[in-house]
């Protein structure tokens, strides 16, 4: 009786949302019964008949190809650099600039992320049957993430602004360091990009792409809109023509053509060249994502901001690029989970990517026929990323909305 007026609201939504008339009740009835009988052959197949020894034995083949075995320490110490980086960044955007409604320094959000990162490192492990090492690892990288954002939101009060402010120039250090220790340099032992692969050599290049792609499409929408016509054709040209042209035809030419127009020894890695093609192919196809949030921009904006006694550069800077960047967001982000997908391509111009190492995996003839349980693990995958990408986007476009920033007062 106690727990009545509790269900009540509950069970009246339910019945408000999927049986308000006849006709819903019978669609809301069929598609549970479909579900239900789609959800137990699922399980039927993945607990009964599917063989994981295909995932757990080639695991580390998925994870980063042929990296050498007695270098894969440094991989290991970037993942906990990462994990540092990140809980630390999490924290610090828990507890500045504005606190959780709840006044909480863990809000169900970050109860419920915590309690994943646990039963994942609890699951993979047994799942993949890792070794006792490997095991350990994971846990001291998700004891140091979930560590490194409790003293984050702890302490952030006490920490100075100067320092707080510093925090976002953490990435691209790390992002650099991970290029040195992925590859080698400063007394570590070179790692050729021919022995990269799986996760690791997706995560790079799209990675590699995302970063360099976004200040080549601000640059090339703000072409498009300038008045001067060399300019404005010139960014014309090169947008409708990679907009015309298929990504898979360009990564041939990618491969193909820079060893032919550059000399011996200056022509970049394939890996390098695929990763500048899948760039420069991102950067025509957010710059009209750019345009429109510029387009979206009222007029007055920038005849304001000139008339305050602003320049040109600190108009856009400061005026025109931050609102029109808000609005293109959301298209900005499609654009680069779309950019992630499409690293997959790779695997035809003969890398190993993560698909191109499936395929490699299912060639040998000890794994015919388990293509299923492998493209499930790869949809797996590919769906955490792209589900990361898409939670960070809505996460930054709430904090910048203008309606939910209280004001000053």
């Amino acid at each position: 009786m106690a727990n009545r007026p509790v269900l009540a609201p509950q069970l009246r939504r339910l019945r408000r949302e999927l049986f308000s008339s006849p006709g819903d009740g019978v669609l809301s009835i069929s598609l549970i019964v479909l579900i239900g009988l789609v959800a137990i052959g699922f399980l039927r197949w993945a607990f009964g008949q599917a063989s994981w020894a295909v995932i757990q034995v080639n695991s580390t083949l998925f994870a980063v190809g042929r990296y050498p075995i007695e270098q894969q320490w440094r991989l290991w110490l970037l993942t906990a650099l990462l994990a540092a980086a990140t809980g630390l960044s999490w924290g610090l955007l828990r507890a500045s600039p504005r606190p959780d409604r709840t006044g909480t320094l863990w809000p169900r959000h970050d109860r419920l992320a915590v309690v994943i990162l646990v039963l994942g490192a609890l699951w993979l492990p047994w799942a993949l049957r890792l070794a006792a090492l490997i095991q350990l690892r994971w846990w001291l990288v998700v004891a140091l993430l979930v560590g490194c954002r409790w003293a984050a939101g702890r302490f952030a009060a006490v920490l100075p602004s100067a320092l707080r402010r510093l925090v976002p120039l953490l990435w691209p250090a790390l992002y650099l360091l991970g290029m040195v220790l992925i590859s080698g340099g400063l007394g570590l032992v070179t790692v050729p990009p021919s022995e990269w692969g799986g996760l690791l050599l997706t995560l790079l290049a799209a990675s590699f792409a995302i970063l360099l792609c976004f200040p080549i499409g601000v640059m090339l929408a703000l072409g498009r809109r300038s008045d001067l016509p060399l300019l404005r054709w010139g960014s014309v040209l090169y947008i409708e023509f990679i907009r015309g042209a298929p990504l898979i035809t360009l990564l041939f030419l990618g491969q193909n053509i820079l060893g032919f127009l550059l000399p011996g020894g200056l022509a970049p890695e394939r890996i390098w060249r695929a990763a500048w093609v899948l760039t420069f192919f991102a950067a025509a196809y957010l710059a009209e994502s750019v345009r429109s949030g510029l387009s979206a921009v009222p007029p007055g904006q920038f005849e304001a901001a000139r008339s305050l006694g602003l320049s040109y550069g600190q108009t856009l800077q400061q005026v025109v690029l931050p609102q029109a960047l808000r609005v293109a967001l959301p298209a900005m982000v499609g654009q680069f989970i779309s950019l992630l997908q499409d690293t997959t391509l790779l695997s035809l111009i003969g890398l190993l990517d993560l698909l191109g190492t499936a395929r490699t995996v299912m060639a040998n003839p000890a794994f015919l026929g388990k293509s299923a349980e492998v493209y499930l693990t790869l949809a797996v995958l590919f769906w955490c990323c792209c589900a990361a990408l898409g939670l960070g986007s809505r996460a930054l476009e709430r904090r910048l909305d203008p309606h939910t920033i209280p004001s000053a007062t």
